[in-house]
């Protein structure tokens, strides 16, 4: 069966660097198959036997690159339900801004929106399970509920990425 693996905070503006051909490697060595990796910000598709384990992966990742890396590890079936859900209208262009915020299990719920203080006015949020779908316009970027969750302990519970990246995603655990 077909997973991915979501990497939280890792290659970020040069910070906590994780070369994607060495996090293939480890991933191999665990016993994974068909391991590959889509872009640089720690997105990994793989194949396994039975479920794995978020926090064997986590531990053996931290263990070889010597600091804390958060992930969350889906079915394929979960990667694509989310990506489903993610009105076909929304898009990243000069224009409208749309993520995918994957949420961590503790954080799961619909009750998130209202901890996480969404302004209607600014953004569209829709909650599915196991992440939150987030649109709106890029002038309103700065004042949407996202921006001020950064830093955040709340913030440190999610990892989040763009809609392109999400539907690709999806597309790569087919």
């Amino acid at each position: 069966m077909k997973y991915v693996a979501l990497l939280r905070g890792i290659n970020a503006g040069g910070n906590r660097r994780v070369p994607m051909a060495e996090l293939r490697e480890i991933f191999t060595d665990m016993g994974f198959t068909d391991v590959t990796t889509y872009i640089n910000s720690g997105n990994v598709v793989f194949s396994a036997q039975s479920k794995p384990s978020a926090e064997v992966i986590r531990k053996k990742l931290e263990a070889t690159f010597q600091f804390e890396i958060p992930l969350l590890v889906l079915s394929a079936e979960h990667i694509r339900r989310i990506a489903e859900a993610i009105p076909k209208e929304w898009q990243n262009d000069t224009v409208q801004k749309s993520d995918v915020i994957y949420l961590f299990p503790d954080i799961d719920s619909p009750d998130i929106i209202n901890s996480i203080g969404y302004r209607p006015e600014f953004e569209t949020i829709h909650y599915v399970s196991g992440a939150l779908i987030s649109n709106g316009t890029r002038e309103n970027r700065p004042k949407s509920s996202l921006v001020k969750l950064i830093g955040t302990p709340l913030y440190r519970r999610m990892t989040i990425r763009n809609v392109t990246t999400a539907r690709k995603l999806a597309e790569l655990v087919q």
